[in-house]
């Protein structure tokens, strides 16, 4: 594999997605425009890893945030398409919870999580700029409000005017990136 020069690099490369993500102000803009709210600030961490037991998978997350509401953040840039990208979503899920409650702890002092994956596909086919997960109560179709939900951004979305223009420019960027590489 060689060595790509400063110039050469583009966004999705994983030196320069975390180089702009580490910018606490970046990571709150993208957050605040990816989930439609607002957040005050946000500590980053990028390639925070996670490991439990030798035995069991352990993951290395591309951007992981905290903001000051104790909510946590994951956020991964995903260019090609892999397999089980909803499992991956809950194995994250989980590993964050793992980390942030001590034993002895109520379960309701655990913090709200996102997962969000910024793809250069359409994981579900449906050309959606954003496709927000959550658990749902299937007899009656109510959030469970477990304070985990996933988001999926796709830059082959065509919803245009159903997403934050914002949004729509950046993946439309990403793509543009993407399509050159």
């Amino acid at each position: 594999m060689s060595k790509k020069t400063l110039e050469e690099l583009v966004f999705h490369d994983d030196f320069m997605f975390a180089a702009v993500m580490m910018d606490a102000e970046n990571c709150r803009c993208f957050l605040e425009r990816v989930l439609e709210i607002q957040i005050e600030r946000v500590e980053i961490s990028t390639e925070h890893g996670f490991f439990f037991n030798p035995e069991c998978k352990s993951i290395r997350m591309d951007v992981f945030a905290k903001d000051e509401n104790r909510t946590h953040y994951d956020i991964e840039m995903q260019l090609v398409k892999k397999d089980s990208l909803e499992k991956r979503s809950r194995y994250y899920h989980s590993q964050m919870d793992v980390e942030m409650l001590e034993k002895g702890k109520s379960y309701g002092e655990l913090a709200d999580t996102y997962v969000i994956f910024i793809c250069d596909f359409d994981p579900f086919g449906n050309r959606l700029y954003r496709y927000t997960i959550e658990n749902r109560i299937q007899e009656t179709g109510k959030a469970l409000n477990d304070g985990s939900q996933t988001i999926i951004l796709s830059t082959k979305g065509k919803n245009q005017s159903e997403v934050p223009v914002e949004l729509v420019r950046f993946l439309q960027y990403v793509a543009q990136e993407t399509d050159e590489a």
